[in-house]
């Protein structure tokens, strides 16, 4: 049977904005050994599978299409980053000290 892997991807850290992180995408694992070529050093493998990069809107669709066509499948969930917004006038301001 095929394996496949079910994965939200992350940010792309040259960006700042999460645009690609809402979609859920499907690869699929591969046991074929990847080789390198001696002359070019490229790497090679005879399994196209690796190659195929499926997309879902939503994990459910992604859980579903994989049932309906009899893959193992592993989901990984995503880690959760959470970031405060922040104003530009915080890099401004200078912290009080208080007195007692």
């Amino acid at each position: 049977m095929t394996t496949v892997r079910i994965y939200q991807p992350s940010k792309v850290a040259m960006q700042s904005g999460k645009g690609k992180t809402k979609k859920w995408c499907m690869k699929f694992e591969t046991k074929d050994p990847v080789l390198a070529e001696p002359l070019t050093g490229w790497i090679s493998s005879q399994d196209t599978s690796q190659q195929l990069y499926l997309s879902f809107p939503s994990l459910e669709e992604a859980l579903r299409f994989a049932k309906e066509k009899g893959f193992h499948y592993t989901v990984y969930n995503p880690t959760l980053v959470l970031t405060l917004p922040k104003n530009y006038a915080l890099n401004f301001m200078c912290p009080r000290i208080r007195g007692s």
